[in-house]
């Protein structure tokens, strides 16, 4: 399954000839040509990104109460639940989850510094 190389969409499944999509729209190939050039501007690696205080800590907090439902959840499984007891532990689990499932990388609110908006 390819996914757009920006958003993280995933992308229809081409047939025929020419090379293979990389992203689903020109603003999400604009978006990353312009955080390519602005990482190197930065001399930033592939394996590296720049991202927000805020942001970062918006993450671990969604991360941290997944964790913490994923491990109620087991141990309910593990006390033997009801039936009733286990859609509740459901409902938790995928309550903690959809925060994450919800995240989208959005686009810029201004151009960084240097480049000109798509």
């Amino acid at each position: 399954m390819a996914r757009c190389r920006w958003c993280r969409i995933v992308l229809p499944v081409r047939t025929g000839r020419g090379r293979p999509r990389a992203f689903c729209s020109q603003p999400c190939r604009q978006w990353d040509w312009v955080s390519r050039q602005r990482a190197r501007e930065l001399a930033l690696s592939d394996g590296e990104l720049v991202m927000a205080r805020r942001e970062l800590d918006d993450l671990h907090d969604e991360l941290f109460v997944l964790a913490c439902a994923v491990a109620d959840t087991k141990r309910d499984i593990a006390d033997g639940i009801s039936p009733k007891e286990a859609l509740e532990s459901l409902r938790w689990l995928l309550d903690a989850a959809d925060p994450l499932a919800a995240r989208r990388i959005l686009q810029p609110a201004q151009a960084p510094l240097g480049s000109q908006r798509p």
